[in-house]
């Protein structure tokens, strides 16, 4: 994978995920509905939104960690053992900081 694909790539991720965090932050500001039923629902929609959200603004930091790292040429080498990371890991994880070994 060259550079330019990994910052298409992480570029990609970086802003489906701004847009999944400003539609959460939209929708948990919402108004409330006057049944007290319907309230508990909304409520506990809320709960999953928050987790939703928490999870999406973790991800993005690790995306911006990526990116920074590609611009200064220490993407895909391990934070742990500067080695190289299996391209195949970078695939599946592309904002991972350590190789297989150092990550179990």
């Amino acid at each position: 994978m060259t550079d330019q694909e990994i910052l298409t790539t992480l570029t990609e991720k970086k802003t489906q995920l701004e847009h999944r965090i400003s539609a959460i932050e939209a929708d948990l500001h919402q108004g409330r509905s006057q049944d007290f039923a319907e309230q508990a629902t909304e409520t506990e929609n809320d709960e999953v939104l928050d987790e939703i959200h928490h999870q999406a603004k973790a991800e993005l930091k690790h995306v911006i960690a990526a990116l920074n790292r590609l611009e200064h040429h220490k993407y895909g080498f391990c934070t742990s053992c500067d080695t190289a990371i299996n391209i195949e890991r970078l695939h599946v994880l592309p904002y991972t900081t350590t190789c297989i070994n150092c990550a179990t």
